[in-house]
């Protein structure tokens, strides 16, 4: 039967997940179902452990566990404070402004530790306790904070866009870091334009205005932290160093960093080391069990049954185009990032390569879908931090985030749709 192995794929899949198997082991099993569709058992399960070890052979996924280790020092170095104290001279006085605080310092935040998790986790725990002494919902607020951090994703540095390449086949570091800028700050636009609105329906209280010597006190401040987007950036860019090293460089800076602001000190290192190696542990794991799916759907040719599906339904880019975005923001709600982006790029980059759309583009469209997901239950990572933080319900929070889903998913259309949001910078830099 030509489609055995995918309804084999899908279904046992989502049979493992329904009854409560972590994500990369319901991924190697159902990898492991898939391949027996076609060979034995023992012949089987040798294959996929060793595409779980050699999937994990990349020098550039050596990048993950440093950008990690920056992201957490980044955490505990008092960078969040600094740069909350910068946004809210810059729009303090605005209606919502603590809201649109969140947004700008979130975007600061995320793209300068490249974790939407540490962002949700920092800028709640700051920001949620002062909206409220303000009158803001503390819903509101959750909300408002589950979107804005998972733009630091689409801003690099961002390990997620390392993933992308990788699962690309080698698309380039640099030219999707640099595509991510315009499309992560259109982004973020979108959700101040939501969060103003939603404040001044609801009259929230509006903040003092910033004289000029405080903007720039407040950025001499900061200025130290937001130096590292043009460490990191330029270096890769210029040539200077690869994207993997450019995380060791991150890593140093942060650590002196961490020093220079006091509030890091020694024997604060083995805990920041712990948790980094368990979040990268955790992350290993989910790329080197999608790796093997990876390979296993490639065994099967089920990226050429779906691409001819798919093609066969229409032959018009447009709808082909709006019917793999409703599929990965159906894929995001239900799979985490990591392994969506492994499993599903070979997929469905034939299709776009058919339709004529570049590889990068459709990194920046595949990130910005699956962003969503992590702000939408069952395994909204995001979604659970922020609502932690913020001591509240995810049906209290939901009907605040509505709204700022739709900005979301505006700007995902617009990407999408329009190649030069996401190409017009790499072209200037030349990288494509």
């Amino acid at each position: 039967m030509e489609y055995l192995p995918i309804l084999v794929l899908v279904f046992s899949f989502l049979i493992l997940l329904l009854i409560g198997v972590p994500v990369a082991w319901s991924i190697a099993i159902s990898s492991l179902l898939t391949m027996m569709v076609s060979i034995p058992f023992l012949p089987a399960l040798t294959t996929v452990s060793q595409r779980i070890g050699t999937g994990l052979d990349s020098f550039a996924l050596l990048a993950i566990p440093f950008f990690v280790l920056s992201g957490q020092l980044m955490n505990k170095g008092g960078i969040a404070h600094r740069l909350i104290d910068f946004a809210k001279t810059l729009v303090g006085s605005l209606p919502g402004g603590l809201a649109l605080i969140n947004v700008i310092a979130a975007m600061l935040m995320g793209s300068i530790a490249g974790s939407a998790m540490a962002s949700a986790s920092a800028m709640g725990s700051i920001l949620g306790p002062e909206m409220e002494k303000e009158g803001y919902s503390k819903e509101f607020g959750a909300a408002v904070n589950i979107t804005s951090s998972t733009i630091g994703l689409i801003i690099p540095p961002s390990n997620v866009l390392i993933i992308y390449s990788l699962a690309s086949g080698g698309v380039s570091i640099a030219a999707l870091f640099i595509a991510g800028y315009i499309p992560g700050i259109l982004t973020g636009l979108f959700l101040m334009l939501v969060a103003s609105f939603w404040a001044k329906k609801k009259g929230y209280k509006v903040g003092k205005k910033s004289t000029l010597k405080e903007v720039g006190s407040t950025f001499i401040k900061a200025f130290p932290s937001l130096t590292l987007l043009f460490v990191v950036i330029g270096g890769i860019v210029g040539g200077v160093f690869t994207a993997t090293e450019a995380s060791a460089v991150a890593v140093l800076y942060t650590l002196i960093l961490g020093f220079y602001y006091k509030e890091i000190k020694i024997k604060d290192l083995p805990e920041i080391l712990l948790d980094s190696c368990g979040t990268t542990a955790i992350v290993m794991l989910l790329i080197g069990a999608s790796m093997s799916m990876s390979w296993v759907m490639s065994f099967e040719n089920i990226p050429q049954d779906i691409s001819n599906l798919l093609l066969s339904l229409s032959d018009n880019p447009i709808v082909i185009l709006l019917i793999i975005n409703l599929l990965l923001l159906f894929v995001g709600i239900f799979m985490d990032m990591t392994p969506a982006i492994l499993i599903f790029t070979p997929i469905f980059l034939p299709i776009i390569s058919e339709l004529g759309m570049d590889p990068i583009q459709f990194g920046i469209v595949m990130i910005l879908n699956l962003c969503v997901g992590l702000c939408t239950p069952p395994v909204g990572s995001v979604l659970f931090v922020g609502v932690g933080v913020a001591n509240t319900t995810i049906e209290k929070v939901i009907k605040p985030l509505l709204p700022l889903f739709l900005a979301m998913i505006v700007s995902l259309f617009l990407v999408t749709y329009i190649p030069e949001l996401s190409l017009w910078l790499p072209r200037i830099f030349g990288l494509i």
